[in-house]
């Protein structure tokens, strides 16, 4: 925790701080998640503000600082998101920063060191070009996918909020064991965005197991709608719609002035439209983040002792082919 000051991650008397965290990744079913979890009845989550990114102490560069509407890195500020959880047998929140910021367990065990972690992944390939899409509809990047990540690959400047991190919020394994370190295998739950998509479908036992892990009712499983997907593939309602989404001035007011509720029903009314599924991936790009991903994807199925071919749905098929042959499928 060197740089930051210690007391913000100390615990005091009468406090209420989270006892479990969902911390990544990013575009892999997080925000899903949350609303799931925010209707069960012995679990409390904040209303408005889902992603607080306060152990990751994140400070935006100028380009990005209103990229989005909250980084709170004040501990009162903080700590009254949870007041009215107080009578709540499970208090989270969920911040994907958590996952790539190296230094988020370690801040997280020091005031909660018995918190419970969720951790979502997705192929890391899908994660990428979900994310770039969401940049290019919302006006934050304008390049073509694969020239955007040859970029911010080799942007000097790197960091959640001052960089893009196509990348690098990819790199698994590392992340995940700085968790496991910490807190132990009991503590760190480990799902799938193929199995929060299927919960849309009418399969709820990754929700039943999330609900088991987090030692709350799981009975109470019947009453949480699961049909709405949130962050679904949506595009632009025109070329003025992404420019003056993404224009420093709209940010601004949008995520000063206007209440966030009510911000994000402006941009889902009048800026984006759900479509058919997302374009065709520049095979290049797939090609270029299969090669940077392929030793990771190995990495953390060595770290988790299993086969992932759930991480490789998007890995070129003669790449898939060649290691179904290695494996004897």
């Amino acid at each position: 925790m060197s740089g930051i000051d210690q007391n913000k991650f100390r615990v005091r008397r009468s406090e209420i701080w989270p006892n479990f965290f969902i911390v990544g990744a990013a575009k892999a079913g997080t925000t899903s998640l949350y609303s799931y979890l925010r209707q069960h009845p012995e679990i409390f989550m904040p209303e408005d503000v889902k992603e607080p990114h306060y152990f990751a102490q994140v400070r935006p560069s100028r380009a990005q600082r209103f990229a989005s509407p909250v980084f709170i890195s004040d501990r009162e500020a903080y700590l009254r998101l949870f007041r009215a959880g107080k009578n709540y047998p499970a208090i989270g929140e969920a911040s994907p920063s958590y996952l790539w910021c190296e230094e988020a367990p370690a801040r997280i065990h020091a005031v909660a060191p018995e918190a419970r972690i969720i951790i979502a992944l997705r192929d890391p390939i899908e994660r990428a070009y979900s994310h770039y899409l969401m940049d290019y509809r919302e006006g934050a990047q304008h390049l073509p996918f694969f020239e955007a990540l040859r970029q911010d690959w080799h942007s000097p400047e790197k960091g959640w909020a001052v960089s893009n991190l196509y990348v690098e919020l990819g790199f698994y394994a590392r992340q995940i064991e700085r968790y496991l370190r910490l807190f132990g295998e009991d503590r760190v739950h480990i799902l799938f965005h193929d199995d929060l998509r299927r919960l849309a479908q009418g399969d709820r036992q990754v929700l039943a197991d999330v609900l088991r892990f987090l030692a709350v009712d799981v009975g109470a499983l019947a009453r949480i709608d699961t049909t709405r997907v949130e962050n679904g593939f949506a595009t632009p309602r025109a070329e003025w719609a992404r420019r003056l989404a993404g224009a420093h001035w709209a940010r601004w007011i949008g995520n000063t002035l206007v209440p966030h509720r009510l911000g994000a029903l402006i941009f889902e009314r009048f800026f984006i439209e759900h479509t058919t599924p997302p374009p065709p991936m520049d095979p290049r790009a797939r090609d270029w983040l299969a090669e940077i991903f392929e030793p990771e994807i190995q990495a953390v199925e060595n770290l988790l002792g299993c086969s992932l071919p759930q991480l490789r749905r998007a890995s070129p098929p003669s790449r898939n082919a060649v290691l179904a042959i290695a494996e004897g499928k």
